[in-house]
């Protein structure tokens, strides 16, 4: 019992402190890109940001092999085994090290073509534009007009160097999170935002070309930063020193077939995702991908808080199972999956409630179709939310290339799917129906898959959990429609009412039926040690 409770305070206190630096992050962010807008004018942020996004197209390799290298530290930090600590990341550090490289070589040779042959983009600034691509590759962001190509090339090169940096510095960051240091984690990420802020005011008030002095400083914003990480992590864990073992053939071959298969599972979110964005270009025109766009926005803002608490809570999960106790390793998954469920519902249903009003006083111009993809796309988010503990407890078996093959394979059907029923005359929210369709045989075929692995309890896990956070759902939504029935019109006053009544719904819903006696009384020893302080 006070093992789980030294757990518990110590997911609690990690979740806070990741809560607090994305708070952070996102007022930052928000004033820093409309700082970068204004100084750089429409058609240089434009060229910055379909520039870094070629770089885009790599960065699935970093969440790839990020979550190999996480993998492995966090298992063996489970085990005790600092001897194999050591070898692990020195051999990530290699392993990422070769990557960044290789990387490199293909950005520079695809981006440079796809850059002079496919953008459009001013001649002028061709020459920049390349720079900027550059300089992408390691940061990941841009778009070109053809007389800033001189400064595209410029944000090239400081995107592939950018990349390169944070490729090669991926273990120090996995080393972290494995070790639970999130208050390290968040004081570093909050060094990065600010510095990041001081080059959009920088920028706003310097002479020449600020496109050039952008992406270098981002560059150098990375190097900055990844040179903390790794000065943090030599002095604070004994394992973070590279070393050259030898005869370490047998590591070097199973950190990369893990970070293979998950880089199949990323892949297929990367294809799927992607798909769909060219199906409703293909069908409905570039309009609808507008709307698309800020539906991700939206979601992204929301799923950020839950995924600051997945990070939080991994650990934990991978290191129950390193030692043995499936017991802890099951209980972790379903509060996970729940608390995950409960925090996107919490977040989620008020937008949802007041969606055309929160548009249109977000944007002046509400595309087509944009309330729908926004609700559908909350919906899908739910289902998503609870899948990463699956995904977690998958990956510390090690046991994951059947796993993310069937997974991986069930997810890209969304494509080919999608595309019958636009072919057929659909409109495109049925993209949305059928994502959401998939995610739910998707997740039912995770719950067979961990069965396999790690001995999951299905009948367990559909009486603690779904049919729990269905109930929460269904009694949430049934009481915040009885209060937005309550006013004819919606105004600003109005609208806080409404989603103010929503989040406490779900927040009490969750406490009576959502949680079981034991996670109340938890919950309540937390609340009271707080109120007490």
């Amino acid at each position: 019992m006070v093992e789980n409770e030294i757990d518990g305070n110590r997911i609690a206190k990690n979740t806070l402190l990741l809560y607090l630096r994305m708070l952070f992050q996102l007022g930052i962010a928000l004033y820093t890109s409309r700082a970068v807008l204004n100084a750089l004018g429409v058609i240089d942020f434009g060229i910055y940001n379909v520039v870094g996004g070629i770089i885009v197209i790599f960065s699935f390799l970093n969440n790839a092999m990020a979550s190999s290298t996480q993998r492995f530290l966090v298992y063996h930090l489970g085990t005790n085994d600092s001897r194999k600590l050591k070898q692990i990341f020195s051999s990530a550090i290699i392993i990422h090290f070769v990557m960044a490289v290789v990387v490199v070589g293909l950005a520079e040779i695809m981006g440079l073509w796809f850059l002079q042959a496919k953008m459009i983009i001013p001649m002028e600034r061709l020459e920049v534009a390349k720079w900027v691509f550059h300089l992408s590759v390691i940061s990941s962001a841009i778009t070109i007009p053809v007389e800033r190509i001189g400064a595209a090339n410029w944000v090239l090169q400081s995107s592939i160097f950018t990349f390169m940096v944070n490729l090669v510095s991926v273990p120090y960051n996995a080393a972290i999170i494995a070790n639970e240091r999130m208050g390290a984690f968040a004081a570093i990420s909050i060094i990065e935002t600010l510095l990041k802020l001081c080059v959009a005011i920088f920028i706003s008030f310097c002479n020449g070309d600020r496109l050039l002095w952008y992406a270098g400083l981002l560059l150098g914003v990375s190097v900055i930063v990844r040179t903390i990480y790794g000065v943090y992590c030599s002095k604070s864990f004994p394992e973070a020193k590279l070393i050259f073992p030898r005869n370490n053939k047998l590591l070097y071959k199973e950190m990369t077939s893990f970070a293979g298969w998950s880089l199949v599972g990323n892949l297929s979110v990367v294809g799927y995702t992607q798909g769909i964005n060219l199906l409703l270009n293909i069908f409905f025109g570039p309009a609808i991908n507008a709307a698309r766009g800020i539906a991700v926005q939206v979601q992204n803002a929301v799923y950020g808080f839950v995924r600051s608490f997945q990070t939080a809570v991994n650990p934990q999960i991978t290191k129950s199972y390193a030692i043995g106790d499936l017991k802890s390793m099951h209980l972790l998954i379903y509060r996970s999956s729940k608390l995950s469920f409960y925090l996107t519902l919490m977040l989620s249903l008020p937008i949802i409630i007041e969606t055309p009003y929160v548009l249109s006083l977000w944007l002046n111009i509400v595309p087509d179709y944009t309330v729908a993809f926004c609700r559908l796309t909350f919906i899908s988010c739910m289902i998503e939310s609870i899948s990463n503990p699956f995904m977690i407890g998958a990956s510390a078996t090690g046991k994951i290339k059947k796993y993310h093959l069937i997974i991986g394979s069930i997810l890209l059907l969304i494509v080919p799917v999608s595309y019958i029923f636009l072919k057929l005359g659909f409109e495109p929210i049925i993209v949305y129906i059928i994502d959401i369709l998939i995610q739910f045989i998707a997740q039912i075929i995770r719950l067979f898959l961990c069965r396999h692995l790690f001995s999951l309890n299905i009948l367990f896990y559909i009486k603690d959990v779904i049919s729990r956070i269905v109930g929460v759902a269904v009694l949430s939504v049934v009481f915040s429609l009885l209060i937005d029935s309550l006013f004819i019109e919606i105004n600003f006053i109005n609208a806080i009412v409404v989603a103010f009544f929503s989040f406490i719904s779900v927040c009490v819903v969750s406490y009576v039926i959502g949680l079981t006696k034991s996670e109340r009384t938890f919950f309540n020893n937390k609340m009271l040690k707080i109120f007490h302080r």
